[in-house]
């Protein structure tokens, strides 16, 4: 509504007040906004009521009809961001404001998202081709114009306390203690609160190795070792920058992330936080839209496009999106442990991942995961894992992974937890399956893929949980006007 009373408003003030430049420019604005806003209730939703002009309180008709198709709503949406890309200033004044890079990054986060949508769940290759062309498109816009680089090492993107100057930041959020304008982000990962939601072993597995390939057929030594010490040595630098390297018991596996604070933060574990790094006054920045994101999404576009009979990604491609990613700066504490930048992906020797979904291209795949290695705890997995139509990953019933942490050899590693207090609570599981729960004599026996305490599965996975279901109270709010709002499927 918001959007579309702007668009109202300002179609009035078109020549006596706003320039013919102005007037485009605020109208790409406001439909950037309205796209924005659809695309987030489409993907939510899937079908929805859409509206492109303020509906009045006598047009009963229209306040409650019912939910128009996806694939209708996201033609609007791709119409108003076909106008944003040709009319939104590139510069507003100030990097901060909306413009047109601002605007491209998320047009391709929304375009890759329905179009792989309507790839795997609809299997409508037309709309999903028009769609992710247009994700092509916008990404370009931002890769091409050489605004922006790869030229920061991964932890400064989020512990840094001024992302300004950053050249693979694209928007980020400003925290400023004197302003009141703080978070609690970086506090999880202090070392010191819990995690309960931290890394598991599944997600471990999925780090390729520096060498480019994967752990089973790397050659780098002790790759094949799930342990702390060896993922730490022998993984993409982005594990190091993502996990601390020992088991920390504020994490429910073990494995705690230290992504979202700089380099000191952690150190001052056992003692007192400065108020930058504890409770809810941390002020390290956030990046909102980032290179990172858009190479990925761009490539991920074209590999898609390639399988409904586009053109085929070349390695120029690679080289401009996974390459470009794997050749950030190394910062000094990891270049200290050794780190060493990954192999860049070669088309013509793209690993052989045992693991890999018959059903997924081996260069789906490696993006794939190139996207789960730079996303770790940001906004994106399971929006992923909703379009690829592959929630079925986390249910543990059928990947066990989901609830073991990494190998731990407990007597050596963390004897702190060979107590009388975990006896029947500590448990592992060694390499041929078998769990091994520690009962106050058997400590030199606990070695192997830690079990975390109190661990269950999740609800029964069904193909409703693609899409939420709408409330009840507004079902019944229609039934009372004497219309239909109609239930999500299979709720």
């Amino acid at each position: 509504r918001k959007s579309n009373l702007f668009l109202e408003r300002i179609e009035t003030m078109k020549g006596d007040i706003l320039t013919e430049e102005a007037y485009s420019h605020w109208s790409a604005v406001a439909r950037f906004f309205r796209g924005y806003e659809y695309s987030r209730l489409v993907s939510v939703f899937g079908d929805v009521p859409y509206y492109d002009k303020v509906i009045l309180d006598s047009e009963m008709d229209l306040l409650y009809k019912d939910r128009d198709s996806r694939t209708l709503v996201m033609d609007k949406v791709y119409d108003d961001f076909v106008y944003v890309l040709a009319n939104m200033r590139l510069s507003d004044g100030n990097a901060q404001y909306l413009n047109r890079y601002i605007a491209a990054g998320f047009i391709a986060r929304f375009m890759l998202f329905e179009g792989t949508w309507q790839k795997y769940h609809l299997n409508n290759t037309e709309k999903a081709t028009k769609y992710l062309q247009l994700a092509v498109e916008a990404a370009n816009l931002v890769m091409a114009s050489g605004k922006f680089s790869f030229t920061s090492d991964f932890r400064s993107l989020f512990g840094s306390m001024d992302l300004a100057g950053n050249k693979e930041v694209i928007m980020y959020r400003h925290y400023d203690a004197a302003l009141g304008v703080t978070h609690h982000i970086a506090s999880y990962a202090n070392t010191t609160e819990s995690q309960p939601n931290s890394g598991n072993l599944w997600l471990a597995k999925s780090f390729i190795c520096a060498d480019g390939q994967v752990y089973q057929s790397s050659t780098l030594p002790d790759a094949d070792k799930l342990d702390f010490v060896s993922m730490i040595a022998t993984r993409d630098p982005r594990f190091e920058a993502t996990f601390w390297d020992a088991p920390m018991k504020e994490a429910a596996t073990l494995l705690l992330s230290d992504k979202f604070i700089d380099r000191i933060g952690p150190t001052y574990y056992g003692g007192s936080y400065p108020a930058q790094y504890g409770s809810n006054t941390n002020t390290n920045d956030a990046p909102v839209m980032r290179l990172g994101e858009v190479v990925l999404n761009w490539i991920e576009a074209k590999a898609e496009l390639a399988t409904m009979g586009g053109p085929a990604v070349s390695q120029a491609d690679i080289d401009a999106s996974i390459n470009a990613i794997r050749n950030r700066p190394l910062d000094a504490i990891a270049i200290g442990k050794g780190i060493q930048k990954t192999t860049p992906l070669s088309l013509a020797s793209l690993p052989d991942d045992p693991d890999r979904d018959a059903d997924v291209t081996p260069l789906l795949w490696e993006i794939r995961r190139e996207r789960r290695m730079e996303f770790v705890y940001e906004h994106s997995r399971l929006l992923d894992l909703k379009r690829w139509k592959k929630l079925s990953y986390m249910d543990v019933t059928t990947n066990p992974d989901l609830h073991l942490g990494l190998w731990i050899d407990f007597p050596v590693e963390f004897p702190e937890w060979l107590i009388p207090a975990k006896v029947g609570k500590l448990k592992v599981q060694d390499g041929t399956g078998t769990v091994i729960t520690y009962n106050g004599t058997n400590a030199a026996e606990m070695v192997g893929y830690y079990i975390p305490e109190n661990i269950a599965p999740r609800d029964a996975f069904t193909d409703r949980v693609y899409l939420a279901p709408v409330g009840m109270t507004q079902i019944a709010e229609y039934t009372d006007k004497g219309y239909t709002l109609t239930q999500t499927p299979g709720w």
